[in-house]
């Protein structure tokens, strides 16, 4: 794992970013975010690995065709 967080402004030393991968990660924490708002994924209601799964792809689905 490797840490992809940009280096703040005031620093005086700057490292190295990959932007393509925050860019990548950014769009995966927005994802997460948008999830949270169905609370059936949220608090898991589904039991069955099968039925969350089949809710979680629907959820996607949604999210996507916004």
């Amino acid at each position: 794992m490797k840490a992809v967080i940009p280096p703040r402004n005031h620093r005086t030393e700057k490292r190295q970013c990959d932007w393509f991968v925050y860019k990548e990660r950014h769009l995966i924490e927005c994802f997460f975010g948008k999830i949270k708002h169905f609370r059936r994924i949220f608090v898991r209601f589904e039991k069955l690995q099968r039925n969350f799964m089949g809710f979680l792809r629907f959820v996607s689905a949604l999210i996507w065709l916004r």
